[in-house]
């Protein structure tokens, strides 16, 4: 949907229930387009506490230092990206 200015003003609720659901909108100045809104995107969850590792570096080997469940939540926690299994055979690698 393309709107001027002046229709952005004095319709911003209707517009913005548009985008919700799903629509883009246009704003346009002399019919030439300068504002396109669209639906916010949830930002991925950022994988805080895994960040503190150098580039390469592999993750602690937890094993043994808390009960079975608990070592998976944290590891869980700490990279979220790996699968239990994979977080599993971290650091029981031959070298």
């Amino acid at each position: 949907m393309k709107v001027t200015i002046h229709e952005a003003k004095t319709h911003l609720s209707k517009l913005i229930a548009a985008v919700e659901r799903g629509e883009e909108v246009v704003i346009a100045r002399r019919d030439k387009a300068v504002v396109r809104i669209v639906k916010e995107q949830p930002a991925a969850p950022r994988n805080v506490l895994g960040c503190l590792l150098m580039p390469g570096q592999a993750p602690p080997n937890l094993e043994g230092f808390f009960d079975k469940d608990l070592e998976d939540d944290i590891a869980q926690d700490f990279y979220p990206e790996l699968s239990k299994h994979e977080w599993n055979t971290i650091g029981k690698q031959s070298p």
